[in-house]
């Protein structure tokens, strides 16, 4: 298992330095060139030290004088010093550059997400907490502006910065550095145990935390159920085990982190008093100093190799400061590729919704809106046909899963002409809402056809199809807006006038007028200084000015109290006038009318006929209607 985590934050590192590329391909080039000039620069001061301190030892050691060895001297400083200047010039436009780069990646990211988000399926959203999906958007995604903006540098800084010191330490001295190496390998074993432990606490951390804020916002949507049914208690100690889990996983995850960075510093102090013990006695023993620059052993060579080896130690300390934000970072970044890489919703679709206008008898397809749509069906011969819309719908022997093992329909079948209005009834669970998401294709069917003008909806485009149908679901649902962005959220060409007709139509009207601003009324939070009726009425009113020729309304007066639907009634009529229309109701009284009543029995229809019909007949539908039998 782990090295399965293993192989999964490499691949996700690898991926996301090349996504952070594709962001940024000119400007992060260049900033990479004035990381690896800043780090250099930063080992080069050994050097000038041994050449000065060789310099300065050799006058001592000849009775030169010291204005004769000034200006080496003085030359050597002052190219230190350009140098120096260079590398802070470097080191201040790496780091304000980055700033920007962190911040516009985390952008990009967060749009990428949320712009694949809307392909992705209803089922994804069904199998999924919400809370879980945000806090991909705002804590994985944050971890990733530590691990871009100072680890990721600090990174390159360190490699760079050690290869260069062990290269001078290899032209100076390969004794010393072996010793220094000897080192290094302790400290890196102490950082793969320690930091593997880490690893894993972190990486279960993050998924604790997505876990928490799941069960925080499920409980701030059910709060008036908890209150209602005196479930505080309960509900504070289920959380209570959420939130002890996660404080577990950060406790152990930050414990080991923490040690880590004492123990590497007391390593790297350990490391430079050993190093200074054997230079010392090599230089007592005259023993001989292979190397690469061909110097003898001396107190020139010495001072700079421990001057190197305490930044050798602080490079590699400083860098497992980082391990945290790493690990954090590499967490964060697998959960934003996970989301990043669900399967889009497929569609096969190449039938397409046009507008049209009638020319001596022929379909003519249009650009502008003319309130006549057709079906541009091309064939493979390279013919195109146009289908006028009428709403003519067909499931013939459907057969339907969520999950395999668990069938929900069974061999349904059923056929809507244009302009019929069609009810389903049956207790909860029996199957009414699946009928109409297939429909809608939110679902694919296992088995069967459903045909949508005689033409196979699977052949359709799932965008088009969509666009044909009015749906207004049992729970509503309105965005931050004013009244009249919600109610233009079902055509966004609407005119003021054609939204003001629709609610007109809906029976909306009359409340939003009375509200504080009209129908520039600013609703929050789902509608929630709206009353549940008349946040359904808005979504009525929604669905009415798309003006689609199939209309599905499940439960669409559920909310609506007995006087209320008794107005929306007339406007509903108008509204399904023309159209073909699929009611899902619990309340018989709002299926009396319809063409013809399907009644559902765990999947199967059983009956199916007009309301007189279904009552003559005595069955099912009868004993619900007397009230016989409750509906759920």
């Amino acid at each position: 298992m782990m090295n399965k985590k293993k192989t999964n934050s490499m691949a996700s590192f690898k991926r996301l330095i090349k996504t952070i590329f594709s962001f940024y391909p000119v400007l992060l080039p260049i900033v990479i060139v004035a990381i690896i000039l800043n780090a250099v620069i930063s080992t080069l001061p050994s050097i000038f030290m041994q050449n000065i301190i060789a310099i300065i030892t050799d006058a001592l050691n000849n009775q030169i004088t010291w204005a004769e060895v000034a200006p080496k001297v003085y030359r050597f400083v002052a190219i230190l010093l350009v140098l120096y200047v260079i590398a802070l010039s470097a080191s201040l436009f790496y780091q304000r550059k980055m700033a920007d780069i962190t911040q516009g990646s985390l952008c990009k990211f967060r749009i990428k997400m949320f712009s694949n988000m809307q392909t992705l399926p209803i089922r994804y959203f069904d199998t999924n907490p919400h809370g879980d999906i945000m806090s991909v958007y705002t804590n994985d995604t944050d971890t990733l502006r530590q691990l871009i903006g100072q680890s990721l540098p600090q990174m390159l800084t360190m490699m760079l910065t050690v290869t260069s010191i062990v290269c001078i330490m290899l032209y100076y001295s390969i004794i010393l550095t072996v010793c220094v190496l000897l080192g290094v390998v302790i400290m890196v074993q102490i950082t793969r145990k320690i930091g593997g432990q880490s690893a894993k606490y972190f990486v279960q951390q993050q998924i604790a935390l997505g876990e928490s804020e799941g069960f925080i916002e499920e409980m701030m949507n059910g709060q008036k159920v908890v209150k209602v049914f005196n479930h505080e208690a309960e509900a504070i100690a289920d959380f209570d085990k959420v939130n002890d889990h996660w404080a577990d996983m950060a406790e152990k995850a930050n414990r080991n982190a923490n040690i880590l960075g004492p123990i590497l510093h007391n390593m790297g102090n350990i490391m430079y008093v050993f190093v200074a013990i054997i230079g010392g006695l090599l230089l007592l023993l005259k023993a001989p100093n292979p190397n690469i620059s061909g110097l003898p052993l001396s107190v020139a060579i010495i001072v700079p190799f421990l001057s190197m080896t305490r930044q050798f130690a602080g490079n590699i300390g400083s860098f497992s400061q980082q391990i945290n934000s790493i690990i954090m970072g590499l967490a964060g970044a697998e959960r934003i590729f996970e989301l990043l890489d669900q399967e889009p919703e497929k569609d096969e679709g190449y039938v397409t919704l046009v507008n049209v206008k009638e020319e001596n008898g022929e379909l003519i397809e249009v650009s502008e809106r003319t309130g006549i749509w057709a079906w541009k069906h091309p064939h493979k011969d390279g013919t195109i046909t146009y289908h006028k819309l009428v709403g003519d719908i067909e499931v013939e022997n459907v057969d339907f899963s969520y999950n395999p093992g668990k069938q929900i329909l069974y061999d349904v079948t059923l056929y809507a002409e244009p302009g019929t209005k069609v009810a389903f009834v049956g207790a909860t669970g029996a199957g009414k809402t699946t009928i109409t998401n297939l429909i809608n294709r939110f679902y694919d069917i296992n088995a069967g056809k459903i045909r949508y003008d005689f033409i196979n909806i699977d052949k359709i485009k799932k965008q088009d199809l969509r666009r044909s149908l009015g749906v207004v679901l049992q729970e509503t649902n309105l965005f931050t807006g004013t009244v009249m962005d919600n109610i233009r959220y079902g055509r966004l060409d609407a005119t003021d006038e054609e939204c003001i007709d629709a609610a007109k139509l809906a029976g909306a009207h009359d409340f939003i007028i009375r509200l504080p601003e009209g129908y520039q009324t600013h609703l929050t939070n789902n509608g929630s200084n709206l009353s549940q009726g008349q946040c359904q009425l808005l979504a009525i009113a929604r669905a009415a000015v798309a003006d689609p020729p199939v209309m599905i309304l499940d439960e669409a007066t559920s909310s609506i109290d007995t006087r209320t639907e008794a107005i929306v009634s007339a406007g509903m009529d108008r509204l399904m006038e023309g159209r073909t229309v699929f009611v899902i109701a619990h309340r018989l009284s709002t299926v009396r009318n319809s063409d013809i009543i399907m009644v559902l029995d765990h999947g199967v229809i059983i009956e199916r006929g007009t309301h007189l019909e279904l009552l003559a007949t005595k069955g099912q539908y009868y004993q619900l209607y007397t009230g016989a039998f409750e509906l759920e």
